[in-house]
């Protein structure tokens, strides 16, 4: 199975002829190439799951191949690739080996514009275009590209995140705090416990950093899948625990009572960070699935949120035209403009850490202090795009006249008083997702359990 969306490239891996696999990832890599023009590098990276590997030299071939040179990261998160795509010396564009959270049979590719950006809805039907249209094209094999070493990559990011002016370093050291790391042995493996070194933690226990690419359990990082890291925070009495996904660009945090902090409350705990150092007036954006905490933390600031349709590049591109200085979504993803207009689980900790070390209590402590409001979520397997059409018209149906609004910009998302609903189709998987928030379990658990009831 392969699917194609805004989110890029992914498929499944050996599981039948029509998944990924090299003879795809060289197709969709010289097309890329094609796509930017046959010339300048293209930043080149993977997450490290098993079998990347291979992808990832089959992609350095075919894009050299084309006639492009080809910056060799290495296995690094998704937003190293990011930032070496925009601010590589020569460099065009960018491909990231992965597929996100998917399980290990998973693997895919992320294309990434010279701009740092993924490419959006348009860009992408244009490099589909291409793929669907033409075959893979090479140049003579005098003019094939050269291979270059991006190994430095990891030192720039890790450089650029640490120069971000919202950070109390001096705070971080002296709360000698002690945190366990599961990086799902893939691309945070090492360059989470270096970032933690260098902000100034005093001890870090390493729970899943082999960098083995071998999944020691499912790599979404939602509290179900992080029972082991949870036990590990107790055991070791650590300050908190640090999950992030296999490309490192979603963040998840443990707290000292191994209950999760819910990663929509990463993204809040970010945003209070960065406004509580501004004057009002400030912009954020998060998509329409993030919790509305963001909107009650930005309020205290003067600030203004703005939502938009679930995909990356959507947050990212509203936020780069309107200035906002924060944005990111409810998965644990945030985006810093200063550090590039990517997701990135590294921004992310440096954020935490700072606004852990500046309040004096607990992480739980913490958490009661941020607005309160409980998320639902659920699934609903969909095989063609009639079907999504006819269960979003059935749930609108029965919610005409319930609630305040409709934002039909991305699915349905239903507004009411004090919580809202949003169906959408999802952008990696075939599946709708049902997402409801309210203040209370029971009020989101009725809400849900009503959309549930009426798409039976």
């Amino acid at each position: 199975m392969l699917i194609r969306s805004i989110s890029g490239l992914r498929g499944t891996v050996g599981i039948d002829a029509s998944g990924l696999s090299c003879e795809v990832v060289s197709r969709y890599a010289s097309l890329f190439a094609s796509y930017l023009g046959n010339q300048g590098a293209i930043a080149l990276g993977y997450d490290g799951r098993k079998g990347g590997d291979l992808f990832y030299k089959c992609a350095a071939e075919a894009i050299r191949s084309a006639g492009c040179d080809v910056m060799m990261l290495g296995v690094v998160p998704t937003p190293t690739v990011q930032m070496a795509a925009e601010h590589g010396e020569g460099v065009v564009g960018g491909i990231a080996i992965t597929a996100s959270h998917n399980p290990s049979q998973w693997n895919g590719m992320k294309f990434i514009a010279g701009t740092g950006l993924f490419l959006d809805a348009d860009e992408n039907h244009a490099l589909w275009d291409l793929v669907d249209g033409v075959g893979s094209r090479t140049v003579p094999i005098e003019s094939f590209g050269n291979l270059l070493d991006g190994s430095a990559s990891i030192e720039q990011h890790l450089e650029l995140v640490l120069t971000i002016p919202f950070l109390a370093l001096e705070r971080i050291r002296a709360r000698k705090f002690r945190v366990v790391v599961d990086a799902v042995n893939a691309s945070g493996s090492i360059i989470i416990p270096r970032l933690l070194r260098a902000l100034g933690v005093e001890e870090i226990i390493e729970l899943a950093c082999d960098a083995s690419g071998i999944f020691p359990h499912k790599p979404e990082p939602v509290p179900g899948h992080l029972t082991g890291l949870s036990e590990a925070v107790i055991k070791h009495k650590a300050d908190f625990g640090i999950a992030v996904d296999p490309d490192a660009d979603r963040l998840v945090l443990i707290m000292e009572n191994g209950e999760p902090f819910i990663e929509e409350n990463t993204i809040v705990l970010a945003v209070e960070q960065v406004l509580k150092h501004l004057d009002e007036g400030q912009r954020v954006v998060v998509n329409l699935s993030t919790t509305r905490a963001v909107e009650d933390v930005a309020a205290l600031f003067g600030s203004e949120v703005i939502r938009t349709p679930v995909g990356e590049i959507n947050v990212s591109k509203r936020m780069k035209s309107i200035g906002a200085v924060i944005g990111g979504e409810g998965s644990g993803g945030v985006i810093l403009p200063s550090v590039h207009y990517g997701r990135d689980s590294l921004v992310g900790v440096a954020l935490a850490l700072s606004a852990l070390a500046e309040c004096p209590g607990t992480i739980s402590e913490k958490k009661r202090a941020l607005p309160q409001y409980t998320i639902r979520k659920s699934k609903i397997d969909s095989e063609s795009q009639d079907q999504i059409r006819i269960i979003l018209e059935k749930l609108e149906a029965s919610l005409a006249g319930k609630s305040t609004s409709v934002n039909r910009e991305d699915g349905l998302r239903f507004e009411f008083a004090h919580s809202w609903l949003h169906a959408r189709s999802s952008n990696t998987e075939p599946i709708i997702r049902l997402i409801a928030e309210a203040p209370t379990a029971a009020e989101a658990d009725t809400l849900l359990e009503f959309a549930q009831a009426s798409i039976a």
